[in-house]
């Protein structure tokens, strides 16, 4: 599954990347806060839709990405 980068509210086209709240390769059930991301307005912590590994992508921290960038992927885990 692809972590993507949210649309926080109906006018925003791009967010600033955070961080990740999670090592690259560790296990991480629904729910758990994955990573942050800022627009003008608010930071916000992005939960998992799923439980599963998680692999960061190529994206870089503190940088802005179009609404529905991959970020990252969930694998199954096992």
């Amino acid at each position: 599954m692809e972590i993507k980068m949210p649309k926080l509210d109906v006018s925003m086209t791009d967010g600033t990347f955070l961080g990740w709240l999670v090592p690259d390769g560790s296990a991480v059930t629904a729910g758990e806060p994955l990573y942050t991301v800022g627009t003008d307005k608010v930071e916000t912590e992005i939960p998992s839709p799923t439980g599963g590994v998680l692999r960061h992508g190529t994206v870089q921290t503190d940088s802005e990405y179009p609404v529905g960038t991959t970020l990252g992927v969930l694998e199954p885990e096992g």
